[in-house]
């Protein structure tokens, strides 16, 4: 499977692909510092690139054929495409939220490619007991996820720094 973002979403999902079994999994991030939280996570290959360039390197990663699943973990319209056209025909793109797509294209662009399309809100609390088991057993650590730790009055701080790609995910303590 690609995972097309590499935020907080992204590698989270590429934690929860390797926990749920995916033989193998590409991350496509362009920061090295998020490059590595991938690989740790279960990501095989890392894909630098975007649009175009990023889909035929999946494509060669994938012997020609693209990826059976594409998470989409950005929400724009160029990382809609892009998991799109890096997911093989009959292949499935998912995504989680609400993607701000302004050009229809990427329907058309589906159903020319026999690939299917779900999404929806991130249903925490059906998941949550089992995660929270595993991560009191020690078994699952996405804490590489938070890399920068701020009071809470420097909330704004916080979300500047995760807009400037300065951190991924910051934990804000009281």
């Amino acid at each position: 499977m690609a995972v097309v973002g590499d935020g907080a979403v992204g590698l989270c999902a590429i934690l929860a692909a390797r926990r749920l079994g995916a033989e193998r999994i590409v991350a496509l991030s362009r920061y090295p510092q998020r490059q590595a939280v991938a690989r740790a996570f279960g990501a095989a290959d890392v894909v630098a690139e975007r649009g175009r360039a990023a889909v035929a390197a999946v494509r060669d990663l994938t012997g020609g054929r693209g990826a059976p699943h594409v998470l989409q973990c950005v929400g724009t319209q160029e990382s809609l495409e892009t998991a799109i056209h890096s997911a093989r025909r009959g292949g499935w793109v998912g995504f989680v939220g609400v993607p701000h797509v302004t050009d229809p294209k990427p329907i058309g662009d589906l159903i020319g490619r026999s690939v299917g399309l779900c999404g929806s809100g991130a249903w925490v609390r059906h998941y949550l007991p089992d995660l929270l088991d595993d991560v009191l057993a020690g078994t699952l650590d996405a804490s590489p996820v938070f890399d920068l730790e701020l009071p809470l009055e420097q909330a704004a701080e916080g979300y500047a720094a995760m807009d400037e790609r300065r951190a991924i995910k910051v934990l804000l303590r009281p």
